[in-house]
């Protein structure tokens, strides 16, 4: 019970540390289509990646830190480029290209007694600039759109409250059906419901008192609503997978958490892991819905 108290005071603090902050990002500093923000997107994408590469380290594919870092910033820093500086769309492939290239190139005069392991190293050069980077890539992308701190605030509400209601709805009525995910035995069916009512019900919030974030030339709440829901639905069930595969990854290195950097999360990447493979879904599906008929 003490560890219980204890997890859910850390996660109260950081609950209450964290929202303002994001706020402050995102409504208080909106200059150069929300800068500040992408740089801390950037930043932790970059982060995630270093650990993500010293998970990879236990398996005995070794990326440097610095090279992991710098993978992991590129594609969200391209994008950053693009969207907020206004450099040009090709700041984009040829930014991938080069990452691509490096991994390729990077080895190719290897030592005798590295070339045996030249294409695991190979294979983790590509991870950790597609693992976050390329899925925190598509956060920087939101700021594209009309209204977008309100559209991302939005986002980052469904996808951390998914997670902070599933822990609840888990620790309080998870007791018997837990252990069905082998990944995630902690993770329980009680928690997967809570975290997706979550994020519908903060899809349907914002319909009915923010409407103008989802707003098409005026469109009515009743033809807002379904596509609201759907928005939340698939945005919350992919938040899930998101922790899920972060899971998958920890369990087969052998570790609890990425890091220690998050007061009651662990690391950078348990922090942001339902965020990155949720940024995708929300952005095809926001700009879908409601950015394409504009």
């Amino acid at each position: 019970m003490d560890n219980r108290a204890g997890k859910l005071t850390e996660r109260l603090l950081v609950f209450f540390l964290g929202i303002p902050a994001v706020c402050a990002l995102v409504f208080l500093l909106p200059f150069y289509r929300h800068l500040p923000l992408n740089i801390v997107v950037i930043l932790f994408s970059a982060a995630g990646a270093v650990e993500f590469s010293a998970m990879l380290e236990k398996k005995l594919i070794r990326i440097s830190k610095i090279e992991a870092f710098i993978l992991g910033a590129l594609l969200p820093l391209a994008s950053t480029l693009n969207v907020s500086l206004d450099f040009p769309n090709w700041i984009i492939p040829v930014t991938l290209m080069t990452g691509a290239l490096w991994a390729l190139l990077s080895h190719v005069f290897s030592g005798p007694g590295d070339v045996d392991t030249i294409i695991y190293r190979l294979a983790g050069c590509f991870c950790v600039m597609c693992y976050p980077g390329f899925f925190m890539y598509w956060m920087v992308r939101m700021h594209i759109w009309e209204n977008s701190g309100a559209v991302v605030f939005l986002f980052l509400l469904i996808t951390f409250l998914n997670d902070s209601i599933a822990w609840l709805f888990g620790t309080l009525f998870g007791a018997n059906n837990r252990g069905i995910i082998t990944v995630s035995p902690n993770k329980s069916i009680a928690g997967f419901i809570g975290g997706l009512f979550g994020s519908v019900v903060i899809s349907i919030g914002a319909v009915l008192l923010v409407p103008s974030v989802f707003s098409v030339s005026g469109s009515p709440v009743s033809a807002l609503l379904p596509k609201a829901i759907i928005l939340g639905v698939f945005t919350g069930i992919f938040a899930s997978l998101g922790d899920l595969a972060e899971s998958a990854i920890k369990r087969s290195c052998d570790v609890k958490d990425s890091g220690n950097l998050m007061l009651g999360r662990g690391g950078i990447l348990d922090s942001i892991d339902s965020v990155a493979i949720a940024a995708p879904v929300f952005f095809m599906l926001y700009n879908i819905f409601f950015y394409s008929f504009r």
